[in-house]
């Protein structure tokens, strides 16, 4: 008959407390996360020696082993990676990076008291939308503004507060879907309001509109293409057009801009996006789009507009429940003030600098750090520079890229093994203390070098590359 194992061997939780290395753990720690490590420690060593395992249930064994799993569980969800994937303004990692002055506005707004609903002139209670309001009006020419948490939000309070149980006329070829499932369709009824689908797909026409607004209109609405282009044997009908049919008609016109360009993108070379301003200007009565994408600032919705529609969402109870915390309207306060000096946007704003660096920039940078890559893969694997194209992300121009150069890493391997052995590249990359995130193409892991400007920090882990056996 096969032994019964040693369990007598384990040391026992109230004996391992005791130990000196323990209480170092405990003074970093804390006694409840150590003791409960040490106990899920002993447990596995107890499951590994009743399978039959080899397991070493010496004190100092034990010990490591609940270290080692301190150390795991109190690594944060939220890490700080590289992206190299080639979209800028990446969804899945964070959107926007923020400047400095809204990232120390964000920390004296979460660590001191603030008037965040409070009239330091009348000494009454205020209004949150306050601290943006007066920037907003400023840069966009509107006569009223307000924030909610994204601009999800900000198209549900817009429709929920002009066109509760109304329709809402809206082109076919604009019934978009973004990232998370978010769907217009589902977004109007959500908000009480009833989709009314005018034109087709690819062709809709002023006299689509004006056949569907009637006496059960709430709004009309034009949303932004988002993450898709239609080509070919297309039409739509501009902001001006819509806007004077409108107003003939007394309907509100809306607009979700989704991005939301402050500020015109050409003269930083790259392609012109409709700016709210231009919106506005061209007749909308109420714009809304996004705090975090080309704007550069945090997660935020705002809406911008007609006075009396401003005031009727600010009235809507739903507001209170979507509306920002102060360190995000304190974030998107000190972006807005760097929008009064545009001459220097490109320097300041993460984002915009991150897509004008310039082609001879990101080549110097990659010449610089290939050797150290092609160090680190060893005889595993090849690594050039590449040219290659940078998307902007989330939804902002979304045919247009920008020229750039990267890094391209292919297994030295058979091509019918070459499969497995990218996967082993990504994931060793993905394994570093801060992970490297790039992309997948023609058999090749790509890292986009656009968005690298922490370059020591990115060299100086290429040492604890871990390839195995790639």
């Amino acid at each position: 008959m096969p032994s019964s194992p040693d369990l007598s061997a384990l040391p026992s939780i109230e004996r391992l407390l005791q130990r000196d290395d323990v209480a170092v753990l405990i003074e970093r720690h804390g006694r409840v996360a150590c003791t409960q490590a040490l106990r899920d420690a002993v447990a596995a060593a107890r499951r590994e020696l009743r399978a039959g395992d080899t397991a070493v249930v010496t004190e100092a064994a034990i010990v490591e082993r609940a270290r080692i799993l301190i150390g795991a569980n109190m690594q944060p969800h939220l890490r700080t990676v590289f992206n190299l994937t080639g979209t800028v303004l990446h969804t899945n990692l964070g959107r926007a990076l923020l400047p400095a002055e809204a990232v120390a506005a964000m920390t004296e707004a979460a660590t001191r008291p603030s008037n965040l609903e409070f009239n330091l002139d009348r000494l009454t209670r205020g209004d949150r939308d306050d601290h943006i309001e007066g920037e907003l009006r400023e840069l966009t020419g509107a006569e009223a503004a307000t924030v909610v948490n994204n601009n999800a939000a900000a198209v549900l309070l817009v429709l929920n507060s002009l066109a509760l149980r109304k329709e809402v006329p809206i082109s076919r070829g604009e019934l978009i879907e973004i990232g998370g499932s978010f769907r217009i369709p589902e977004m109007m009824a959500r908000a009480g309001a009833k989709l009314r689908e005018v034109g087709t797909t690819n062709r809709t026409h002023l006299k689509d509109f004006v056949e569907a607004i009637g006496d059960k209109t709430g709004v009309v609405m034009k949303v932004h293409p988002s993450n898709f282009a239609i080509e070919g044997f297309t039409a739509a009908v501009g902001e001006a057009e819509l806007a004077a049919a409108c107003r003939e008609k007394n309907v509100p016109f809306v607009v979700d801009l989704g991005s939301g360009a402050l500020v015109d993108l050409s003269p930083f070379g790259l392609p012109y996006e409709p700016t709210v301003a231009d919106t506005l200007a061209a007749g909308a009565d109420v714009v809304t789009f996004s705090g975090d994408k080309l704007l550069g600032g945090p997660q935020a919705g705002i809406i911008v507009g007609r006075a009396d529609l401003i005031a009727k969402m600010k009235r809507n109870p739903m507001k209170r429940a979507l509306r920002c915390d102060k360190v995000t309207l304190a974030a998107l306060s000190a972006v807005l003030r760097l929008y009064r000096d545009p001459d220097r946007l490109g320097e300041r704003i993460p984002t915009l600098r991150m897509l004008t660096r310039p082609e001879s920039e990101l080549e110097s940078l990659a010449e610089r750090i290939l050797p150290a890559i092609q160090a680190a893969l060893s005889d595993v694997a090849a690594a050039e520079v590449i040219r290659c194209e940078s998307q902007i992300g989330s939804g902002a121009m979304p045919t247009n890229t920008v020229p750039s150069r990267g890094i391209a890493v292919r297994p030295l391997t058979p091509k019918r093994g070459s499969g497995a052995a990218l996967k082993r590249l990504v994931a060793a990359f993905r394994d570093l203390p801060v992970p490297v995130l790039g992309h997948v193409s023609d058999g090749a892991l790509i890292f986009d070098l656009r968005c690298l400007e922490e370059e020591r920090e990115f060299l100086a882990q290429m040492s604890r590359l871990s390839l195995g056996s790639a």
